[in-house]
């Protein structure tokens, strides 16, 4: 049978070939590297701000499996431009005829199926950070206070540190701390009515001293089923950049503060919920990675088909890149039943020089 996409090749093509192959070959090992170094940033950032995904998100499985699928293209890339390079020279290419086999073999299957999946899992698992975040984001809102329970200690630095790090407030906003108790048992005083006596739980916060209260009035419950509640906020929510002095307590009372407009907390707190933040700073992260991942696809595809055709053609001039003759590469020999890890070519012996025949003496006389 004949071979699979054959194609002819000059000496000059050849050449040409093998030269393009070496500069491809290095920039598929640069982008290696450089998917490396996005996967290595993604699984940094997820060690810090996986506290606040939720345990099943599986969005942590992109950074790995795109960490191994970086390293197979460095290797690859490395490897052919060795090969590339090493073909040039009939005295040095002997070595390479028997590991391009496996080489192609490992870059096609393992490379290559890994930079699919990691597409794959650059595309889709994005989506799940949504989900993740918010569950995630609001068990670190209710261990804020648990700072002497073990297993949560740390949870109020690393909230404190997220918010004043990523300039957020609360999971979508600075109201989300006015339903959960954020201080520790510790610090409440046991005497205080509003702490202990349920029967003092409610107490009007948008009405003006000298006016009734509205029956419209907003409350705020300081004592729901065991938990302090009030209309304040951690100081991680305040933005350092305010002219005036934070404003943590009784965000809700328009009275409580003289020159302060509640409708306006952008100017006293951090605007923006961290749902959103952790959202598109992880998004971001996976676009980058996702984009690392399509450009290291394409390079090593192109390697790939480059080192099968000029290993084809080189065995079919028994490894001779400079012989005169045109030779023919292809991906499979017909029928498809050579395996490349033993060599990947039917191979063709080199044209063997014939004995001159023997010429019968001429009898004398």
């Amino acid at each position: 049978m004949a071979p699979v996409l054959p194609l002819g090749l000059p000496l000059q093509s050849r050449i040409r070939l093998a030269q393009g192959l070496w500069l491809l070959s290095w920039l598929l090992a640069l982008a290696g590297g450089l998917t490396l170094l996005c996967s290595s940033h993604l699984l940094v950032q997820l060690q810090y701000l996986g506290t606040f995904l939720a345990p099943s998100c599986p969005f942590s499985a992109l950074p790995q499996v795109a960490l191994v699928a970086g390293a197979v293209a460095l290797g690859t890339g490395l490897g052919g431009a060795g090969a590339s390079r090493a073909s040039l020279d009939a005295a040095r290419y002997p070595p390479w005829r028997g590991v391009l086999g496996p080489l192609l073999a490992a870059g096609t299957v393992g490379g290559g199926g890994l930079l699919v999946f990691a597409l794959g899992l650059a595309l889709g698992l994005p989506m799940s950070l949504d989900e993740g975040l918010e569950e995630g984001l609001g068990t670190a809102l209710t261990r804020y206070k648990d700072t002497e329970v073990p297993g949560h200690c740390h949870a109020k630095l690393l909230m404190d540190e997220l918010q004043l790090r990523h300039h957020c407030c609360g999971r979508h906003g600075y109201k989300d701390w006015f339903g959960v108790q954020w201080v520790s048992n510790r610090y409440l005083d046991p005497s205080d009515q509003d702490v202990v006596n349920p029967q003092f739980s409610y107490r009007p916060v948008c009405r003006h001293p000298n006016t009734p209260a509205p029956s419209s009035c907003s409350r705020i419950q300081s004592n729901v089923e065991g938990l302090y509640l009030t209309d304040g906020v951690p100081f991680s929510c305040c933005n350092p950049h305010s002219p005036r002095p934070c404003l943590q307590s009784q965000l809700s009372d328009p009275y409580a503060h003289p020159l302060f407009d509640p409708r306006q907390p952008n100017l006293n707190l951090w605007a923006q919920g961290c749902h959103q933040v952790l959202l598109g700073h992880l998004q971001s992260l996976a676009s980058t990675l996702g984009s690392m991942l399509a450009v290291t696809f394409l390079l090593q595809a192109l390697v790939l088909l480059g080192l099968r055709y000029l290993q084809t053609a080189l065995e079919g001039l028994g490894g001779v890149i400079n012989a005169e003759e045109e030779t023919q590469g292809y991906l499979f020999p017909g029928g498809l039943k050579t395996a490349w890890l033993q060599g990947g070519v039917a191979h063709r012996a080199a044209p063997e020089k014939t004995p001159p025949e023997e010429v019968p003496p001429k009898e004398l006389g």
